[in-house]
């Protein structure tokens, strides 16, 4: 039989090189995105390459939604492997504490942290009886250390700190599997250049990025609570 994933945010950009990856490696993939003509998109250009790939809708800030996915997913997918929350929003990505907007902060908390707190807790403990896998996505600028420590940085609080709360909701949802086979972990693909950041110049391609996360979440290794990047443990 073969394994089954859930990808959110994965019409395009790195969620869409997951997918593409996975479903290269022999996984069945259910690609989830907010718009239903784009998505339906990806799964056509996908499953033409031979891949089986099917779609369903989600939207990370409506409630009835995520609902009505995860609900899908129990019933037809009720022996999913791995879940990979790819999905996310920056924000406006504001330049320093000073100019972060109250809204904006709002905006990508309920992407980045309430959106995915309300699709792990309704999937978490399927994927645990499965002892599968929960892959949260993150960022370099999640990490305190980091943030503390780096000689430059993108001080995006809104973005930024809607990570570091995820950080923390990875590492309560570890703490809950550590005696099983199951697994939650986070992993930043470091600095890529996506649509999330205006695709940025100087940064690694979509590909690679989701080649970082790909390896980890089929490399077979027990990495439950780490936050990992391309060279390995980050720090938190």
């Amino acid at each position: 039989m073969k394994k089954t994933v859930f990808v959110t945010g994965a019409n395009k950009g790195i969620g869409y090189e997951i997918v593409k990856q996975l479903g290269e490696a022999g996984w069945k993939v259910i690609l989830g995105a907010r718009s239903v003509e784009r998505g339906e998109r990806a799964v056509s250009e996908l499953t033409s390459r031979g891949l089986e790939v099917e779609f369903v809708q989600i939207d990370m800030c409506d409630m009835k939604s995520i609902e009505q996915a995860t609900d899908t997913i129990q019933k037809n997918y009720p022996t999913i492997n791995l879940l990979i929350n790819n999905a996310g929003m920056p924000g406006a990505f504001s330049h320093s504490f000073t100019d972060t907007k109250e809204e904006d902060l709002r905006n990508a908390f309920e992407v980045n942290f309430f959106g995915t707190f309300r699709l792990n807790q309704r999937l978490f403990p399927l994927i645990k009886d499965n002892e599968g896998t929960i892959i949260n996505v993150s960022t370099d600028m999640a990490s305190l250390d980091h943030m503390q420590n780096s000689e430059f940085t993108l001080n995006a609080f809104d973005y930024n700190s809607s990570k570091t709360a995820n950080s923390a909701m990875t590492l309560s949802m570890a703490y809950e599997v550590k005696n099983s086979r199951a697994q939650v972990f986070a992993v930043t693909p470091g600095f890529t250049s996506t649509d999330l950041n205006g695709n940025a110049e100087g940064g690694k391609s979509k590909e690679a990025g989701a080649a970082i996360i790909v390896g980890y979440a089929t490399d077979g290794k027990r990495h439950n609570g780490e936050f990992l990047d391309e060279n390995g443990v980050y720090p938190w």
